[in-house]
């Protein structure tokens, strides 16, 4: 079985029990033995995390493989109704100490985290309908997934369901990330004076596939840096490390979204990667260590898929962005 920390597998079982327990005699081992709650938890957390079949998932721990199909879903809509709490954007208070934290560690006052994207990969028939929209950059089907993480590796916004074709900027921009903070409904918080007097609000930092805006910061592309600028894209680089190397240890653990899923539904799907996404956060919760375990993780969550360049760039942000880069050497 997977071996969820104990803590954080009774706090699981204790959020879903009513919506997992309902028609509790349909569910039994070949044995005819009933599952108890903790058994059912940990069949749909196997079968989340080994990537298996439901047949291979099922023989491992003697249960049909359709028992495991329907423990699974139940489970996934459980976690949908109960946990959802686990993931969602900070309030100022949770925002301030994010903002402290990417201050002290890497020099980067006002900013609230990193936004990224992975593909989860997925195996569709070139005769289904619509099929090619589905298709990346890398000639793999797949769909997306679009997130902002902490530097405690935790997720604050997610978005996932369009297909592997569409940039990391045309997402973006789909997203109501994008939409609330362009109304100014999101990263309107504290702002910080910078040497010239002027003020600079919250703002999220991505790599070059975005574009940069007043509240999303992306790296300078030109060679020979000015002394502000470089200073910059060193500080920016190694903050955003926290994003690729969370999502490289999320695939790995719930390894259901690594690889290529035989025939997966892509309306289930966007449904099961939140699900995920909620473990993951509930983990961290529960956990003191989650911070330095992502450190050490590798960053390779999308191997082989290229970098994307995006060329747009807003004049507010590009003057945020060298206010910015001004105010870190000025201090």
């Amino acid at each position: 079985m997977f071996k969820m920390p104990r803590r954080a597998f009774d706090y699981v079982c204790n959020l879903v029990k009513d919506e997992m327990m309902v028609r509790s005699s349909s569910y039994t081992f070949l044995d005819g033995t009933m599952l108890c709650l903790e058994d059912r938890v940990a069949i749909a957390l196997r079968r989340l995390n080994s990537g298996g079949s439901l047949v291979t998932v099922g023989s491992s721990v003697g249960v049909n493989h359709s028992t495991v199909s329907l423990i699974t879903w139940r489970f996934i809509e459980a976690m949908e109704e109960r946990a959802s709490h686990h993931l969602r954007w900070p309030d100022s208070g949770e925002m301030e100490k994010i903002k402290s934290k990417f201050e002290k560690i890497h020099g980067l006052p006002n900013c609230c985290g990193v936004v990224d994207t992975t593909h989860i990969t997925m195996c569709l028939s070139s005769a289904e309908p619509n099929c090619k929209v589905w298709l990346d950059q890398e000639k793999n089907y797949s769909m997306v997934l679009q997130a902002v993480v902490d530097l405690d590796t935790r997720f604050t916004d997610i978005v996932t369901g369009w297909p592997g074709s569409m940039k990391e900027s045309s997402i973006l921009h789909s997203s109501g990330l994008f939409k609330l903070c362009e109304k100014g409904e999101r990263l309107n918080g504290s702002k910080l004076k910078v040497s010239d007097g002027s003020e600079i609000g919250e703002y999220l930092i991505g790599n070059s596939g975005y574009p940069l805006l007043p509240w999303l910061l992306t790296p300078y592309h030109e060679k020979d840096l000015i002394e502000s600028r470089a200073e910059f894209n060193s500080r920016h680089s190694a903050a955003r490390t926290v994003a690729p190397r969370t999502l490289a240890k999320f695939k790995d653990t719930w390894k259901f979204l690594q690889g290529e899923m035989w025939r997966p539904d892509k309306h289930k799907l966007p449904r099961i990667i939140h699900v995920c996404c909620l473990l993951h956060n509930i983990i961290i919760d529960l956990q003191e260590t989650a911070m330095d375990e992502a450190r050490a993780w590798s960053s390779d969550h999308d191997a082989k898929y290229r970098q994307q360049v995006c060329q747009l760039a807003d004049e507010n942000g590009v003057r945020v962005r060298d206010k910015l880069s001004q105010h870190l050497i000025s201090r």
